[in-house]
């Protein structure tokens, strides 16, 4: 049982609250190898692909730019279709709707899956090392592996700030952490049905 600090930031008790549900996606991604050619980490292009196609509307919400800090910024899904296309690679063929639609976003659980994808970008510093083993770089691609202007922790921060200044009530507090969960489970179950299928 993961124990709650009083006081703690919303950004570490969500990482406290979703530490096992992250390690276990880790681990399944790398079980599958997705550096070890340009094959398999184009399968990996595909979850981001997914993934981040779930959540493109929410960088356009009036709601979260305003609480979040260079939000539109942020966005990578353009540079995932850039990198298809560098390794050559078709768009693939969306497995549902997007998550979220524009006016429709539950607030609280929208930061949940914001804070999934920018987490994300923040361990992709050794990711985009692995690329370069394929000879792939931040220019051709691995752009959405690419670290931010100001670097990457300070990136990452600028976003936590924010996400922990944000007021919310207890109920919306369980939403923002089930919001995660749900983000940690749907690139869960994307890298199974790229790798395993």
């Amino acid at each position: 049982m993961v124990e709650v600090i009083e006081n703690e930031s919303r950004s570490k008790r969500l990482k406290g609250l979703t530490t096992d549900t992250h390690e276990r996606l880790d681990k399944t991604i790398m079980a599958h190898n997705p550096f070890a050619s340009v094959e398999n980490y184009t399968r990996f292009l595909k979850v981001q692909y997914l993934f981040h196609r779930d959540i493109y509307r929410l960088y356009d919400e009036p709601v979260l730019d305003a609480l979040l800090p260079d939000l539109k910024g942020r966005r990578r899904f353009d540079d995932i279709v850039h990198d298809l296309g560098d390794v050559g690679a078709e768009l693939p063929v969306a497995d549902r709707a997007p998550h979220f639609h524009a006016g429709e976003v539950d607030l609280p659980t929208a930061l949940g899956w914001l804070y999934v994808a920018e987490g994300s970008n923040l361990g992709a510093a050794f990711l985009l090392k692995f690329a370069a083993k394929l000879g792939l770089d931040a220019g051709h691609g691995a752009r959405h592996l690419a670290p931010a202007d100001e670097g990457r922790g300070l990136h990452w921060k600028t976003f936590t700030k924010a996400l922990d200044e944000i007021a919310l009530t207890t109920e919306e507090e369980a939403r923002v952490t089930a919001g995660a969960e749900t983000a940690f489970k749907r690139v869960h179950a994307l890298v199974q049905a790229q790798y395993e299928a």
